[in-house]
């Protein structure tokens, strides 16, 4: 029951709660009772019900292309970049329509001036905000519900405060039917007809009848209300504008034609000055066109030679890749021509083939003698045998 009376001040908070001062620190603690959480969302929806009084559906949201916000949009954090943006152009309306002229924030200002002009209108109305701006970059909480109640709040204010003006401007103003006017008109007329032989002299003073003219003077305005939507009106105006353009357009004319006169004289001047300098430079043109026709002959002479140069640099680097092949080919013969490597292995070689040839000899000798030996030792045998087998004569006689 307590959080249910208490107030909520200009800094977000609640009166009627308990506060003490923290020592060394020099903050304020506050003791808030158990409903002091959910104040703000009662601040909410009461500020739901005073944006749908001053019409904020229509004149802000259908013109902006903005969702309707929920009851408790400001109360609960859903998206804080969102929430920030529908707050500053919120509060940027909510200004305007208290009076004041406010610039409609863009998507990319900067959010720290724009929390400051926002909180600089809302202390040019009286109101007090005793706490950083900080609070209000998050796009929701206590105090940007506060901020934006009080916004409405001063709206409401001025609406009501302009409507009552103009109705005590409307009671001040006395209209007179013309249908009444001209009756009294009809009735004066007669009776100063009827009086007209009787007048003969005037005994009103000058004076006290411009005082009474221009007391009465007021009184005798009169105002017709007139419909928008009838169309005598959009006749009138029309044929209004047509008057309009027809004298701006005669004004206009001559502006027109004084300088049309003038562009054509200008004109004129430029193109005798051209020919006069045509006639006066034939003759270097003649010399430039001389020039440049030379120009571009030798510019292809230079770009023929160029060509040739470039074959001939291409025939050079081809001849120089060969000369140097010749060279290595030179250097490699050369350096095997005074080498003595080669020499002293030909005559190791030699050395060599005439010891295996040595070697091949005895061996050989060795094969023949080995051969004569074994022929010898055959013919012995053979003679051996042959004795052998002849039986001596003297044997056989003694048989």
């Amino acid at each position: 029951m307590a959080a249910a009376a208490a107030v909520v001040t200009p800094s977000g908070l609640e009166d009627g709660v308990p506060r003490s001062r923290g020592e060394g620190a020099g903050e304020v603690i506050v003791e808030r009772g158990p409903g002091a959480a959910y104040h703000m969302f009662v601040v909410m929806e009461d500020l739901v019900e005073k944006l749908k009084l001053l019409r904020y559906e229509e004149e802000l949201l259908r013109k902006s292309n903005l969702k309707p916000p929920s009851r408790h949009y400001f109360a609960l954090p859903t998206n804080p970049g969102e929430q920030f943006y529908m707050f500053c152009t919120l509060a940027a309306w909510l200004i305007n329509k208290a009076g004041r002229p406010f610039e409609q924030p863009q998507e990319y200002d900067d959010p720290n001036a724009t929390i400051s002009n926002i909180l600089s209108e809302l202390r040019s109305f009286g109101r007090t905000a005793d706490f950083p701006p900080s609070k209000l970059k998050s796009g929701y909480g206590e105090h940007v519900c506060y901020v934006l109640d009080c916004l409405a709040e001063e709206a409401l204010k001025y609406i009501v405060l302009s409507s009552e003006g103009e109705e005590e401007t409307d009671n001040e103003e006395n209209f007179i039917d013309l249908n009444v006017l001209k009756a009294q008109t009809y009735h004066l007329d007669m009776n100063e007809s009827a009086k007209q032989e009787d007048i003969l002299e005037s005994t009103t003073d000058a004076a006290e009848w411009s005082l009474e003219v221009e007391r009465v003077l007021p009184q005798l305005k009169v105002t017709i209300r007139t419909d928008n939507k009838d169309w005598r009106i959009h006749v009138d105006q029309m044929h209004q504008h047509k008057s309009g353009i027809e004298s701006a357009l005669k004004e206009t004319k001559g502006f027109l034609d004084k300088l049309h006169n003038e562009i054509s004289r200008t004109l004129e001047k430029i193109g005798s000055r051209e020919k006069y300098i045509n006639n006066q430079l034939e003759h270097l043109v003649q010399e430039y066109r001389a020039a440049q026709a030379q120009l571009s002959e030798a510019k292809e002479r230079y770009q023929q030679g160029n060509g040739g140069v470039t074959e001939r640099t291409r025939l050079l680097s081809e001849v120089t890749e060969e000369l140097e092949k010749v060279k290595q080919e030179m250097e490699e013969k050369g350096s095997s021509m005074t080498d003595g490597a080669p020499l002293v292995k030909i005559k190791q070689s030699l050395t060599k083939l005439k010891q295996e040839i040595i070697q091949m000899d005895i061996r050989t000798g060795v094969v023949e003698h080995t051969l004569l030996q074994s022929k010898l030792k055959e013919k012995s045998n053979m003679t051996r045998d042959m004795h052998a087998t002849v039986i001596p004569e003297s044997a056989i006689g003694s048989y």
